[in-house]
């Protein structure tokens, strides 16, 4: 790897932290989200068991002598460990003879073989998710707003920047957040998360369980969960889109069956509903709300150009939401905050819920059309009354198309997706 060429990623910082935490780090993710070249820039020795050389040598080392893979300087990484299962307990033995921390960094690619794993890991090799890469770290985003001061509710002024076209942010959808799209023309890099699903249909969907799966329903599930991106929709109603638009029939159970071979492989990301921190009498929604790993993989499932984005706003909206939820859910993972969404009985809903180990919250709407901000905020402020005892620390717009971020006199921030950093 050409150290030189490595972009710095938000988790970098996490990754130290760990790496002095715990005796071995596990760095999990979709593939293609970096997670090899980040490990090694962390790492100071490597076994990679998908090196090719002399027909796979180390992989076929492990598989006669695990022990093999462990031989490195401190800290010493693992890529693609899932290969090889028998090196997860070998390295949990190996930190279990030393108090020394950070002598392994493991990289767990989108097709973790679990089967063969003796023991958890608990307290010895600690886990982490690395999602693909946030507006920041592309450098599509300004980065001169930072989320950490609108969650204490600071004043931020008026912060003034560039505004972004209605095809940059389609451009941004379409490319998703793909380190392998840096420095390619838009054609290009929209290649990548088409040949992502390709991947997962004919490779990585049967690899997960050693199953051979019915590639044509796959191909219709994924279809469906991409309709139905960014919504809260169960499996029946999955079931009956896929019966509806595609004339043929699934199971709840194949279709429940295929949606946790997605969630193994980290191709989805569902967010799960804020309920359980809130303290009120509103009957709130049990549901995960709808997501994939990177906006552009729907996209690519719906056969979403730049182009068919700007003629069809309410497909374009739903992705921007999606897009949003991705650099929100990274940011707040930086901040030590976990991202949910809200949905009650009455039809309340908030896009993105922040919440911290404190259990301060935060609350965020997000609207493709700037135009629509008074609306999301009077949405935001009368959910808000809902928790007297509990309150939302700070309420916030999240929008695409414009580059000016403050605060109203209602006190709700308006933010530009574009301006935004952790």
């Amino acid at each position: 790897m050409d150290i030189k060429k490595y972009r710095k990623r938000l988790i970098d910082e996490t990754v130290e932290f760990y790496l002095s935490t715990f005796g071995a780090v596990c760095l999990e993710g979709p593939k293609w989200c970096g997670k090899t070249w980040t490990s090694t820039m962390h790492s100071k020795s490597a076994f990679m068991l998908a090196d090719p050389t002399d027909n796979f040598a180390n992989r076929e080392l492990a598989r006669m002598d695990v022990t093999k893979a462990l031989e490195g300087i401190s800290p010493h990484l693992i890529d693609e460990w899932q290969e090889i299962p028998a090196i997860w307990d070998a390295v949990r033995y190996a930190v279990d003879q030393t108090t020394e921390t950070g002598r392994y960094l493991l990289t767990g690619s989108s097709t973790p073989k679990l089967k063969g794993v003796i023991h958890s890991g608990t307290g010895r090799i600690a886990s982490l998710k690395m999602r693909s890469m946030s507006l920041f770290e592309k450098g599509d985003s300004e980065g001169i707003v930072s989320l950490d001061d609108v969650c204490k509710g600071k004043d931020i002024g008026v912060c003034k920047g560039h505004s972004p076209s209605v095809e940059d942010i389609a451009s941004f959808v379409v490319c998703g957040g793909w380190p392998g799209s840096i420095g390619k023309s838009l054609r290009q890099a929209a290649l990548i998360p088409r040949e992502y699903v390709e991947n997962v249909v004919n490779i990585d969907i049967n690899k997960i369980d050693g199953i051979e799966h019915d590639l044509l329903k796959v191909r219709k599930c994924l279809r469906s969960l991409a309709r139905n991106e960014s919504t809260s929709a169960s499996m029946a109603t999955i079931r009956d889109d896929i019966e509806e638009k595609d004339e043929s029939s699934l199971g709840i159970n194949t279709v429940s069956g295929y949606i946790n071979a997605f969630k193994r492989i980290f191709l989805t990301n569902d967010i799960e509903p804020f309920s359980k921190f809130l303290r009120s009498p509103v009957r709130i929604k049990q549901m995960v709300k709808r997501h994939f790993c990177d906006p552009s993989i729907p996209a690519a499932l719906l056969g979403a150009t730049e182009r068919m984005l700007l003629r069809d706003f309410r497909t374009f909206g739903l992705l921007f939401e999606s897009l949003a939820i991705r650099d929100l859910q990274i940011y707040g993972e930086v901040l030590g905050a976990k991202l949910f969404h809200y949905q009650d009985y009455e039809g309340r809903e908030i896009d993105a819920v922040l919440q911290f180990d404190d259990g301060a919250w935060n609350a965020f709407e997000i609207k493709l059309n700037p135009m629509q901000v008074d609306e999301a905020a009077a949405n935001l402020l009368k959910i808000a009354t809902l928790f007297k005892h509990n309150p939302p620390t700070s309420l916030a717009v999240v929008v695409g198309k414009s580059g000016m971020a403050y605060r109203r006199p209602d006190g709700v921030y308006v933010l530009p997706l574009t301006l935004l950093k952790p």
